[in-house]
């Protein structure tokens, strides 16, 4: 071994295999730096780089490696992490309200729940290692002694195949085993590129994944070249290829910039008010503070929606997931309060507003053991005026138990005792005044943009997302479910508001970007008490984009082209 310019030499002339836990430690470093790359850290750089260690692996003939292990391990590395914020879910059963220890049980079934979730995610990124080590590995010999024609077509070739494969794979992610989880894709960690996500409106945020992966397999194959040539083993330099995917990141950029740029047209404005309770889950659990959370939101209600000189401040007010302490139909009574019927006719008098808030229903069906529903009411004038929309995408383990009466699953029964029932309906609601549909997502549902994309009708309309993130304590998951959930505004080009019961309650425009947000303005914490009045700008024509119109189009192809060469190899080689 010798050193020399650069240090290629140093790199490229020692056997691979030589290195201890080469295969292993690689993957691991892809996978752990992509954690960066997401909230709390948000280093965009990391997304663009971080697979080029675990290509590395899948990508050198010499290495005799298991493309399923490689990627399957950078899944680990990146799934554990970035998901950790998952075991608060069963300390919070338990009594937890911060980060304080809750004992063995909880803590381990925290753990396990962390684990479990990750190891099934890390399944795709398997999946994917797989297929790039088998179906889109470049044949060196054409890649490094090639014309150029013949090495541009073969990067070409393996990258796209790669890209395809990434973004399919995540798509699989989001949509197969207990209804999927989609949560941070690659293109989820380009969220604070407000040029490029604009794209997610035509290909949607799996798409944007496509970006990364293309760039970062050119790139290789162009490293690849220059030092082959460097070391004599290759005697093509081309760099056509990487500039190809150069000038498709560069369009993309371009459209964006002019979805930035462009002229706003006609619009509605609708004055609304978020409302942000802070109640922690035991709390909510334990009814203890009922009456004093009724009073709180007809408190900060009354406070910005009084009509004052015959004149209503507000249009719609919004308060989260299962505010109210007792279920829409149940019996407040009991807290010494008034029923649902006075409380909300009092409070619909002080002002000429619609209320939406989340609640709980059951109904006369429920009884007959099917449950009730996570749901959405819009109220207007009074009780009795109201529409209900309820939850349609379930969280498994959470809101309903997958195979609740068979072995293994049964025995979580006593954690999770009862089952809600999925709606069907994706009609959106109506606000009456002004006309403006309302898209109404409730929980998780924000970052399922397959879904979102259902309630979608040309006019002017607004994404309401209502959700209790109390379960996760002081994690980041209120921060990633954001970022994950700004997507399905670029995706409609539908404004978006966020009411939290604790957590990010945000206004977020056509474009992605979050323009108001409750926070502390001393220690900008977003875990208060508090109220966020502002003006939704809603546009009158109501773009039908074309992932409203065609969902998730672009990974569905991808995975059928993926699907293709997988078949034809298997049935066509020699």
């Amino acid at each position: 071994m010798r050193f020399c310019r650069g240090g290629f030499d140093v790199i490229w002339r020692v056997p691979l295999p030589k290195f201890p836990g080469f295969t292993t430690l690689l993957p691991l470093l892809s996978g752990g730096l992509l954690v960066f790359g997401f909230p709390p850290w948000n280093q965009e750089w990391v997304v663009w780089v971080c697979l080029l260690p675990l290509l590395g692996v899948l990508w050198s003939p010499r290495l005799k490696v298991s493309g399923f292990k490689a990627g399957y391990l950078a899944g680990l590395a990146f799934f554990i992490p970035s998901l950790s914020w998952v075991r608060h879910s069963s300390r919070v059963i338990a009594g937890a309200v911060d980060h304080g220890w809750v004992g063995f049980g909880p803590e381990l079934m925290g753990a396990g729940a962390v684990l479990g979730l990750a190891g099934y995610c890390a399944l795709y990124p398997g999946l994917w290692g797989w297929f790039v080590r088998h179906h889109a590995c470049p044949d060196e010999a054409k890649l490094l002694q090639g014309s150029w024609q013949t090495s541009t077509w073969e990067s070409l070739r393996c990258t796209l195949l790669a890209a395809a494969a990434w973004v399919a794979c995540e798509w699989l992610r989001s949509t197969t085993v207990f209804t999927g989880f989609g949560w941070n894709g690659l293109g989820v960690g380009l969220h604070q590129n407000r040029v490029v996500i604009q794209a997610a409106d035509l290909v949607g945020v799996m798409g944007l994944s496509f970006l990364p992966v293309m760039l970062v397999g050119t790139g290789w194959n162009t490293l690849r070249r220059q030092v082959a040539v460097y070391r004599g083993t290759g005697t093509c330099r081309t760099r056509l290829d990487f500039t190809l995917a150069l000038v498709v990141l560069l369009s993309t950029a371009g459209y964006g910039m002019l979805r930035v740029l462009e002229k706003g047209s006609a619009e509605v404005v609708v004055r609304t008010l978020l409302v942000q309770p802070n109640v922690s889950q035991v709390d909510a659990w334990s009814g203890r503070l009922a009456p004093q959370v009724y009073e709180r939101l007809d408190q900060l209600t009354r406070l910005y929606g009084t009509a004052r000189e015959g004149k209503t401040p507000l249009d719609l007010v919004i308060w989260p997931e299962s505010a109210l302490p007792v279920h829409l139909h149940g019996q407040p009574e009991r807290w010494g309060l008034p029923k649902h019927e006075t409380y909300f006719d009092a409070l619909l008098k002080s002002g000429d507003f619609s209320l939406l808030t989340g609640t709980e229903i059951y109904d006369s069906a429920d009884r007959e053991g099917r449950g009730g529903h996570v749901s959405a009411v819009l109220f207007r004038g009074g009780f009795g005026h109201r529409q209900e929309h309820h939850k349609v995408h379930l969280v498994p383990f959470g809101e309903y138990l997958p195979f609740g009466d068979h072995l293994p699953f049964s025995l979580l029964r006593g954690v999770i005792p009862g089952d809600f029932a999925a709606g069907t309906s994706t009609e959106p609601l109506q606000l009456e005044e002004p006309e403006v549909g309302i898209i109404p997502l409730i929980c998780f549902e924000d970052t399922v943009g397959r879904l979102a994309r259902r309630f979608a009708r040309p006019g002017p309309q607004m994404i309401v997302n209502i959700t209790n993130d109390g379960w996760f304590l002081q994690s980041e998951q209120m921060e990633v479910h954001a970022v994950n959930a700004k997507f399905r505004a670029i995706e409609l080009r539908r404004p978006m508001v966020r009411a939290t019961n604790t957590g990010v309650t945000c206004f977020i425009d056509p474009l992605g970007t979050i323009t108001h947000q409750l926070a502390d303005p001393e220690t900008g914490s977003t875990l208060i008490e508090g109220c966020l009045p502002g003006e939704v700008k809603v546009p009158v024509r109501g773009e039908m984009t074309l992932y409203a119109r065609f969902g998730d189009w672009f990974a569905i192809s991808g995975l059928g082209l993926c699907a293709f060469v997988a078949l034809r190899r298997h049935f066509f080689s020699s």
